[in-house]
């Protein structure tokens, strides 16, 4: 571990990458060091030996410059302190106090240019800063106002009884309801329809779309296969003899021809647990699939097999691979999972895992619409998260599909309903919703009449750094108001309520009065500002 002085620089670092909202890998990426260095640096496990570093991560998270001159003083007491770096001379010992702002502005040139002087008279050669991103002011994006699709607010379901969410959602999916493959045909030709029809019913009754999901291929189709971690003795193979698999998919739409709206047609294609085939042969399946699909229910839409494991390099070599083999060329959607690193971290956090799969596909001349699909086998291992945390993350969750609008994401399909074996439970099967739930209820309600307009961030939007905002038209009779919805992704910052502003609603149902110009105090707690 290092000295109490990396300590606390790593503490002021680990402050401004948290304000940020920024992952180790991101800053990384911006300031040329690999994420796991970043991470020392943020922890007080290793001190950078030149301030250059320091003020480039820093710079990154959106630092001042008041606060760039007291990473300096914390960096210079590190690096003392520190028995893996040169010692410096000895120097006058520095106030407790920064200077008066006029010698800072005059001292702050000076430090780099004394820098500058002492690597040129060392005789090594200097090296060029790592380039800080362009700042631009305005909105993340900006199109013309588009109603919220209801689609966007789905469940995975995590039962086979065929109850549906007593709250409000736009979508469900089924997988973990006793829907795979191998629980379906247990037996090669003699499929057991009782489950799927109880779940497709129950669906088709609430007035919901229904995402299939394929997967877990049975026991008899490959033996010889890794299994899966399921108990049912599936395998994570692709069948011996693809004649198998072109039957069930024939059988699934056949019977549900026009009662299923989607078809996801592999659980997880670059998870060793679910997949263990290449991924030739899991295009030459997608293909097959498609193509009995399109014959039977041309109105049917079909999600590429689901890619999760995007944090990984191997996960998204593998999503990179079947993109270019032309995989997603048979399909509507390209399905994902999206999720934090830990369930702990922001919802927000998963907004960097959208960039990187719309730029992996984007290299490849490919953009279709992505559906959220799932999120990461560990789960259940998670720690709980708290009621006022859980409410909130749940809607933030919805919120973060909003934000990335501009990476072609349709659908979040949060898993999951009915289980409770999860760090965040919206409602157990048989009790009634969670306070999560009835808050997703109500931002659903929020968004039932609204056209979404733009999304934005911090000081780009004229906000406090840790602010996140979407902004909408919402239809109330025969007129349209514009309206705001505002949070931060950690801690409470403040801001002026904006021109025209008359109200602001609560996820409790609640409306409080607020004037143009009032302090408008933004927390965790996503808010509704009305305005005109």
């Amino acid at each position: 571990m290092g000295s109490a002085g990396a300590r606390e620089l790593g503490e002021r670092l680990a402050e401004l990458k948290a304000r940020s909202g920024r992952s180790y890998d991101s800053i990384g990426r911006r300031v040329n060091l690999g994420k796991s260095t970043v991470h020392r640096y943020c922890t007080g496990a290793a001190v950078p030996e030149k301030f250059g570093v320091v003020e480039q991560i820093g710079l990154t998270c959106g630092a001042t410059p008041a606060e760039l001159l007291e990473l300096h003083r914390l960096w210079a007491r590190a690096v003392d302190a520190s028995p893996e770096l040169p010692q410096k001379p000895p120097k006058p010992a520095e106030p407790d106090t920064p200077p008066p702002a006029r010698l800072r502005r005059r001292w702050w040139p000076a430090l780099i240019v004394a820098a500058a002087v002492l690597v040129l008279i060392g005789g090594s050669t200097p090296i060029p800063p790592a380039p800080v991103p362009q700042w631009v002011s305005g909105p993340v994006w900006m199109r013309p106002p588009t109603p919220v699709p209801r689609e966007l607010f789905g469940v995975t379901i995590n039962s086979a009884v065929g109850a549906m969410p007593s709250f409000r959602v736009g979508a469900v999916r089924l997988w973990d309801s006793g829907t795979r493959w191998s629980e379906v045909e247990r037996q090669r030709g003699r499929p057991d329809w009782t489950t799927l029809d109880r779940l497709v019913d129950g669906a088709n009754h609430a007035g919901l779309p229904v995402l299939f999901v394929f997967g877990g291929t049975p026991h008899w189709a490959a033996p010889n296969g890794p299994p899966t971690p399921y108990s049912d003795k599936s395998s994570s193979a692709p069948p011996d003899d693809l004649a198998d698999w072109d039957a069930f998919v024939t059988s699934v739409v056949e019977r549900y021809r026009g009662r299923i709206e989607s078809y996801e047609l592999w659980v997880l294609g670059n998870d060793k647990r679910f997949y263990t085939g290449s991924v030739e042969s899991l295009v030459e399946m997608t293909r097959r699939a498609a193509r009995i699909l399109r014959a039977t229910d041309p109105a049917a839409t079909l999600a590429c097999p689901g890619m999760g494991q995007l944090w990984t390099d191997e996960g998204m070599a593998v999503l990179r691979r079947f993109a270019e083999l032309g995989g997603y060329g048979y399909c509507d959607v390209a399905s994902v999972k999206l999720f934090q690193r830990r369930a702990s971290d922001p919802p927000e956090s998963v907004l960097e895992l959208t960039d990187t799969v719309d730029r992996e596909l984007h290299a490849l001349g490919l953009h279709p619409p992505i559906w959220n699909t799932g999120t990461t086998y560990t789960i259940p291992l998670e720690g709980k998260l708290d009621e006022t945390m859980s409410r909130n993350y749940a809607v933030r969750f919805f919120l973060a599909g909003l934000f990335a609008h501009d990476t072609n994401l349709e659908r979040m399909y949060f898993y999951n309903w009915g289980g409770t074996r999860i760090p965040l439970v919206l409602q157990a099967v048989g009790g009634a919703p969670t306070s999560a739930a009835l808050a997703v209820e109500q931002l659903q309600v929020w968004l039932a009449d609204a056209r979404v307009q733009g999304c934005g961030r911090g000081r780009g939007s004229g906000l406090p750094d840790a602010v996140w905002q979407c902004d909408f038209l919402i239809t109330e009779g025969e007129r349209d108001y514009p309206a705001g919805i505002l949070w931060t992704h950690t801690g409470t910052a403040t801001t002026t309520a904006p021109p025209g502003t008359r109200a602001i609603r609560h996820l409790d149902g609640t409306t409080d009065a607020l004037r143009a110009g009032e302090p408008l105090v933004v927390t965790e707690e996503p808010v509704l500002v009305e305005r005109g």
